[in-house]
């Protein structure tokens, strides 16, 4: 009997703004899902429209996160880490065997492999991707209804010129990572314009 495997991948470590999102996928072999790929290489209607078809067809998926807190506080590397282990610990199936996108390992107890470009190649990180993207992109834009001067649905919390300029311009906000330079910066310069 071929051992049970899912694929698990993140969205959002770079951003400076915005929860760090991470998804884990067990795959039906019988139902496969064509067009899987790396989510970052899919169009966001393509991205979307293949969230519902794993949400469907998967035999099992889990969507977690890791709060802003609990970036600044750990660090972003072990706050991905932390979204992963709670998306593998959210799955309705245990798997026998996780394969991860990247370099990094989290500790689940349950054995594991890291794979450089896995969301290019594995299609359960594929899906593990695309799942993590959209989940991530759709909170994006739930805050951007809250916080509309920084333009979180269009640049997703990345630092984009346009994000930029209003980070200066207004500063940080409750979503915004604090322990990210370009953050500390804005809010350590409005300090200094509120002081002066």
């Amino acid at each position: 009997m071929p051992s049970v495997c899912c694929g698990v991948d993140e969205a959002g470590r770079g951003p400076l703004a915005g929860a760090v999102f991470a998804a884990a996928v067990i795959l039906d072999p019988s139902r496969p899902i064509p067009g899987l790929n790396d989510s970052k290489l899919l169009s966001e209607k393509k991205r979307q429209q293949l969230a519902i078809e794993i949400r469907r067809h998967a035999r099992a998926f889990s969507i977690a996160f890791a709060s802003v807190e609990e970036i600044d506080r750990l660090n972003i590397l072990q706050a991905t880490l932390l979204a992963m282990k709670r998306a593998v610990q959210g799955l309705s199936l245990v798997p026998q065997e996780m394969l991860v996108d990247g370099l990094h390992l989290t500790a689940t107890g349950i054995r594991g492999r890291a794979i450089v470009e896995g969301d290019r190649l594995i299609a359960e990180i594929s899906a593990a991707s695309i799942l993590a993207k959209t989940s991530r992109d759709l909170e994006m834009c739930e805050w951007d209804r809250r916080y509309p001067a920084y333009g979180f649905a269009q640049h997703k919390g990345y630092g984009t010129r346009a994000h930029l300029d209003a980070l200066q311009r207004v500063g940080p906000c409750e979503i915004h990572r604090r322990s990210f330079a370009p953050v500390r910066a804005a809010e350590q310069q409005l300090r200094l314009f509120a002081g002066a």
